[in-house]
């Protein structure tokens, strides 16, 4: 079926794309705009308009032709083709113009948006540059300025934000196609073209200058530099010169290991959310959210829930909890006021939407309740209990537990079918990520409920089984412990924070620690500690930091010392010291290491546990565990996520790291099957 229709109404040409769900210039698009063109000027048409069926204008290009070779007609002479036509076209914008859909906007002649259309230029997501004139025709429209910070970005800007910098005809708030016809009507002659155009002159240093801050946030991404590259080209060349270069860079990077991982990331996230388990299984409908426990994390959960226009009943132990439960929820509440993420009405509706009190009778209405208490078996048993007393049968149960057992906690639960895991990350209302846990017992629509709840509270949701730290904090143990060797024989906390922060992570596993808290992990190796192999290589060096009160920048000191008012880490000799004394005591005899072994042993025991939790069934596939790290652990987007980073070394490569490492520490590891030789 042709996604492009053509109709000559009395000369003036109408050229509608129907190509849902975001109308994306696949190759029949691009082939559907040609022949359009083509019967607009054998009718003689003097003006024509291209219009979209649906939510959206044209919101980018088919991503899935990226990894084949280029059809055509190829998009960039398909918008030249357009721009010189002598038939005067018109775009009627609305929904997200992004992408090939901003660079067709550009290459049209008049362009008028409806109130509220967002544009945008989002390749630099996918590690490319335009590949259409993007980089070419935005600074000849709104500047070399504002097209650098939109091309490096990715981020979107409102029509009237546009249509100020030059970039739209008009912006209308109804009868979008009434208001093109008066423009074109009013035409009485072709307007200059977009390439044809002049760009403002900028400072000598703007690009350098731009790019030093660019490079500072985007972590070892390529793409966000290439496209501040591909801006100046269009200040030193004219636009046929600049549209070639671009095109050959576009293309070029198509096959870049940085695109092809981001557009892994890309299709994973929208596959992660649709695991077989629930495929075509009904959600039930949730309007009334009950979170027990009110500290950081119940706070947090409980804001954005509201933000998704739930109703939230918090549960405390006493009047003096519930007053300071009630007090940090509306802390939240005012932050999203005071950044604008929120309306004075919205924030009046959240907290109408909000009730607080010490008294479980309150959740009987409740269609999920949600414990986010300490980390506590017998504590979370209790509020599970009491939570089953007031709610319906039917009710789903959750627990927020970011390492013991659901079904444990919830042992003495009738109905344990609508029992499920939800381990949201902190800050709640900030982080994507959302663990979805099944337990042996939990059904499909218990499941298909929390993933429609994870949707609504804009939440990436993963499904993992039962096991101690779910895929995320099992993984991060794996990370924590090889790292904790590669201490003991030789390297440093701040050498090995470094060398991560090179592979593009926000922070190393030390820093890490340092600002969640050293107590955490603790507890967690005590609570293992009956369990843990007698065989298995174990470094108390943390353990001792511990017994020290050094538990990270709460308390002033952990791995690094911090000062007062300050959270940049400082090295300190007393730590220097204790880890030589550990390795003095244990006869270790310390040795250097480069920052690329340690990069690749700490990502190599990261795809090793994660092919392990494959092999025990955790996870259902490869890019749940990408997604698991990527929202919740800061790994970077641009490498794909471990198991993406892994294959790209390839499973050789992995497994000889991986024998090294165990040889280093003998008796340590267990080796998946994917990765033994």
């Amino acid at each position: 079926m042709n996604p492009v229709f053509y109709h000559n109404d009395s000369g003036r040409a109408w050229v509608t794309i129907d190509n849902p769900p975001v109308n994306a210039t696949s190759q029949a698009v691009r082939a559907g705009l040609i022949e359009a063109m083509v019967s607009a000027e054998r009718d003689n048409c003097r003006t024509g308009v291209i219009v979209c069926l649906g939510k959206t204008f044209v919101a980018g290009g088919d991503i899935s032709e990226f990894g084949k070779p280029p059809q055509e007609p190829h998009l960039p002479d398909v918008y030249w083709q357009l721009e010189q036509s002598p038939v005067i076209w018109a775009v009627a914008l609305h929904g997200t113009v992004l992408g090939g859909g901003f660079e067709l906007a550009m290459a049209a002649h008049v362009r008028v948006a409806a109130t509220g259309t967002r544009f945008g230029l989002p390749e630099v997501n996918l590690g490319l540059v335009p590949g259409a004139g993007g980089t070419q025709r935005l600074p000849r429209l709104v500047g070399a300025e504002l097209a650098a910070d939109l091309a490096s970005s990715g981020r979107m800007i409102d029509a009237q934000v546009l249509f100020d910098a030059g970039g739209l005809d008009a912006v209308v708030d109804d009868d979008l196609e009434g208001h093109i016809g008066k423009l074109l009507d009013s035409a009485s002659s072709h307007p200059l073209t977009t390439s044809e155009r002049n760009i403002l002159p900028v400072a000598d240093d703007y690009f350098s200058t731009l790019a030093v801050s660019v490079e500072k946030k985007a972590k070892g991404a390529k793409a966000p530099l290439l496209n501040i590259e591909a801006v100046k080209w269009a200040t030193e060349t004219d636009f046929s010169e600049g549209q070639v270069r671009e095109r050959q860079l576009h293309l070029a990077l198509r096959d870049s290991e940085q695109s092809i991982a981001l557009r892994h990331a890309f299709f994973a996230e929208r596959l992660v959310s649709k695991p077989a388990v629930i495929k075509n299984v009904s959600a039930a409908a949730v309007k009334h959210i009950t979170v027990v426990g009110g500290g950081l994390m119940g706070a947090g959960i409980s804001a954005a829930c509201l933000a998704a226009g739930l109703n939230v009943h918090l549960i405390e132990v006493d009047e003096s909890a519930v007053t300071a439960a009630n007090e940090r929820v509306t802390g939240l509440l005012q932050g999203a006021l005071k950044r604008g993420k929120i309306t004075e009405a919205g924030f009046e509706a959240q907290r109408k939407a909000f009730s607080c009190g010490d008294d479980y009778r309150a959740s009987a209405n409740t269609d999920i309740a949600i414990e986010a208490v300490f980390e506590d078996m017998r504590v979370k048993q209790k509020v599970f209990v009491e939570l089953a007393k007031h709610i319906r049968d039917d009710a789903i149960l959750a627990t927020n537990t970011s390492y013991l057992n659901p079904e444990e906690i919830g042992a003495d639960i009738k109905n344990p079918q609508r029992i499920v895991g939800l381990h949201f990350f902190s800050p709640a209302h900030i982080m994507k990520l959302l663990e979805i846990v099944a337990t042996k017992h939990t059904n499909e629509q218990a499941l298909a409920t929390a993933f429609s709840l994870a949707k609504r509270i804009r939440k990436v949701g993963v499904l993992s089984g039962v096991c101690d730290g779910f895929i995320g904090n099992r993984m991060l143990a794996a990370y924590r412990r090889q790292g904790d060797y590669l201490l003991a024989d030789g390297a440093t906390p701040q050498q090995i924070d470094a060398a991560m922060r090179a592979y593009g992570l926000p922070m190393g596993p030390y820093e890490l620690q340092d600002l969640t808290g050293l107590q955490i992990g603790w507890a967690n190796r005590k609570r293992q500690a009956p369990t843990r192999a007698a065989t298995e290589r174990y470094v108390s060096i943390a353990d001792q930091l511990c017994e020290k009160e050094r538990f990270g920048q709460r308390s002033g000191s952990g791995w690094y010392r911090y000062e007062s008012n300050n959270r940049s880490p400082v090295v300190d000799d007393e730590v220097e010291q204790l880890i030589q004394a550990y390795s003095n005591k244990n006869g270790i005899q310390r040795r250097a290491f480069t920052d690329q072994e340690i990069q690749d042993s700490m990502i190599a025991v990261l795809a090793n546990e994660g092919a392990r939790i494959l092999e025990d069934d955790i996870a259902e596939r490869a890019l749940d565990i990408d997604m698991v790290k990527i929202h919740g652990y800061g790994f970077p987007r641009w490498r794909g996520g471990p198991m993406h980073a892994a294959d790209t070394m390839g499973d050789d490569a992995v497994a000889a790291i991986l024998a090294t490492v165990d040889k280093q520490s003998p008796n340590s590891w267990v080796i998946a099957k994917k990765y033994q030789r």
